[in-house]
């Protein structure tokens, strides 16, 4: 653009040349020559002024030019004025985020399908979570999460809940399918463990009792009363041992709740086991792997992790763009907190760019100034040229046809 309006004045000098050179052979080109003269005039003033706002014009260090890199430091403070009192106000802010749906944005961006735009952000997120787990020390980052699970733990009087959990189960008769697991490992105890019962009967007997071989009777009928006993459990939902079983675990869960014999002794196991070196040991192991597995797991988009998160964002992105009011509940909060951040932070934010603004050299604002408004400013003198060529054209039109 520079060129094209320096083209345009050189085109209007060699005009006024040739125009100026037949002007008296009385061929009226006394217009053309008066249109040329003044186009000139008016691209040179132009050329100045435009020049003028970034350097001294010709190198000639005429005052008042080469404004912006001699007041570079007064236009930093005045940008930062500006936006500071014009842009970074709450109610400016506030104004503009009412008018933004935000929420809906990116629920739109991240329900994308799978091969849209959001999968940079999938993967942008999953390798941000393996990079913290990876940088943090698992030593310290665990005894951190065990000492504030056990913190919370320590708080929490865990008797009453575990009374109102088995009271909620034995009501929904969850507890019937434990009790009848139960049962059956019993069986499997015994029939594994039969001849361990038998020696024991055997040791116990008299001399008579292994003499006579009752002994070996009395082992089979232990056995066989035993395996008869747990079958009956099994399949009689009535049975009387069963009822006995039911009704201590009715009563456990009302000690648990409402015993503060019971509450107490169950507090005190809960901090015995908290102080137990070897859970602390064994949580460690526990954090250890499950840190290990989620690295692994969301560097993997494949795995099973990988798999959910994905599912877990395109869902989160679908529930924005279709809830309204989750998307009123985002959108208020996206907007207080711009509102606060620039309220809070508005005075570092403008400083920032002023401090920035006044660390560049003079060279380097000139010409990143220039690059943004350059070529608009170049319209300039070509508007110039035209413009005082018609005003030229005006000016003899009225000396040759009035006076």
């Amino acid at each position: 653009m520079r060129r094209v309006a320096t083209g345009l004045l050189v085109l209007m000098a060699i005009v006024f040349v040739i125009a100026r050179s037949f002007e008296e052979r009385g061929t009226g080109l006394d217009f053309v020559t008066a249109f040329a003269e003044a186009a000139m005039v008016g691209a040179l003033a132009d050329w100045f002024a435009v020049t003028a706002l970034f350097r001294h014009p010709l190198g000639i260090p005429i005052p008042h030019t080469a404004i912006i890199p001699t007041n570079k430091d007064r236009i930093a403070d005045s940008m930062a004025r500006f936006l500071r009192s014009n842009f970074l106000t709450p109610a400016v802010v506030a104004r503009r985020m009412r008018a933004m749906n935000i929420a809906r944005a990116a629920g739109d961006y991240l329900a994308a399908p799978v091969r849209g735009p959001a999968t940079g952000v999938r993967a942008g997120a999953a390798e941000l979570l393996a990079n913290a787990l990876e940088s943090l020390d698992p030593d310290r980052l665990g005894d951190q999460v065990r000492h504030g699970l056990a913190a919370q733990l320590g708080k929490l009087e865990v008797s009453p809940l575990l009374g109102q959990m088995l009271a909620a189960a034995i009501a929904d008769k969850r507890h019937l399918p434990l009790l009848e697991a139960i049962v059956r490992w019993a069986g499997k105890t015994l029939e594994a463990n039969e001849s361990l019962v038998r020696t024991m009967i055997h040791d116990r007997a008299n001399a008579l009792l292994r003499f006579t071989g009752l002994d070996e009777r009395l082992a089979n009928s232990v056995l066989d009363g035993l395996y008869r006993l747990l079958a009956e459990m099994l399949v009689d939902p009535d049975h009387p041992l069963r009822k006995k079983v039911e009704e201590g675990l009715d009563k456990l869960a009302h000690d648990l709740v409402h015993d503060p014999e019971m509450r107490a002794k169950v507090e005190g196991m809960k901090h015995e086991m908290l102080a137990n070196p070897a859970v602390a040991g064994w949580w460690q192991g526990v954090w250890e792997r499950l840190r290990e597995g989620l690295i692994e797991a969301a560097r993997n988009p494949d795995s099973q992790l990988g798999s959910q998160f994905t599912g877990a964002l395109r869902e989160l992105g679908q529930a924005l763009s279709s809830d309204p009011r989750l998307q009123l509940q985002v959108n208020r909060f996206a907007r207080r907190s711009a509102v606060g951040i620039a309220n809070r932070y508005g005075d570092q934010i403008v400083r920032l760019v002023s401090e920035t603004v006044k660390r560049w050299d003079a060279t380097t604002i000139t010409d990143r100034v220039e690059s943004a408004v350059g070529r608009d400013l170049q319209f300039i003198r070509i508007n110039g040229t035209l413009v005082g060529g018609l005003v030229g054209l005006t000016i003899h039109a009225v000396d040759v046809w009035v006076f």
